[in-house]
C-alpha cells in the first residue's frame, strides 16, 4: 500500500515506461498471439493495460480517459501505444492532486472498499503481472522482448 505520494509517483513512472516498452516491441501482424488457442492475445493484453488503468484512475477518484468498455481491441499497434501514452501523461497530470493522507481514505474499488493506497498498489501489480505474460507472448511471437527489469536474452 502506498502511503506517500512521491512513492506511488515513482513506481508508477517506471513501471509504465517499461509496459510502455513492451507495447511498443508488439507488431500489428502479432497482435493474435496467445500462449495457446483461446487465451488472452498479446493485443488484448495491451488493450486491457489501456482500460484498467482508467478503471483504477476512476475508482481512485483520478480525471485518467480511457477507451470505453466496448470499444474493440485495436489491430494497430500505434492506436495501442497512442491510447497508453494518454494514460501515462493522466496520471501524471493527476498523481501530484493527490495528497499522503488521500493515500488513506478509503474509495470503492471492484466492488470492495480499500484504501486508496491499496488500489493503487494493485494497479502497479496488475500492469505488472499482464507486463510479464506479454514479454513471454513477444519471445512466443519471435520478436525482441525489450529491457523490463535489466538485460534480456536479445541484449547478450
Amino acid at each position: 500500500m502506498y502511503r506517500k505520494v512521491e512513492d506511488f509517483m515513482r513506481d508508477w513512472n517506471v513501471a509504465s515506461a517499461a509496459t510502455l516498452n513492451v507495447m511498443k516491441a508488439m507488431t500489428n501482424n502479432k497482435l493474435d498471439q496467445s500462449i495457446a488457442e483461446g487465451h488472452n492475445s498479446l493485443g488484448w493484453l495491451a488493450w486491457h493495460l489501456v482500460g484498467a488503468a482508467d478503471a483504477f484512475g476512476h475508482f481512485a477518484g483520478l480525471d485518467v480517459p480511457g477507451p470505453s468498455q466496448d470499444h474493440p481491441v485495436p489491430n494497430d499497434v500505434v492506436e495501442i501505444v497512442a491510447a497508453y501514452e494518454k494514460i501515462i501523461s493522466s496520471y501524471k497530470e493527476e498523481i501530484p492532486k493527490l495528497t499522503d493522507e488521500s493515500l488513506l481514505e478509503e474509495v470503492t474499488g471492484f466492488g470492495r472498499p480499500l484504501p486508496r493506497g491499496a488500489l493503487l498498489r494493485s494497479l502497479i501489480d496488475h500492469q505488472t503481472h499482464h507486463r510479464g505474460q506479454m514479454t513471454v507472448l513477444l519471445r512466443q511471437a519471435g520478436l525482441t522482448v525489450p529491457p523490463v527489469m535489466g538485460p534480456t536474452k536479445e541484449m547478450q
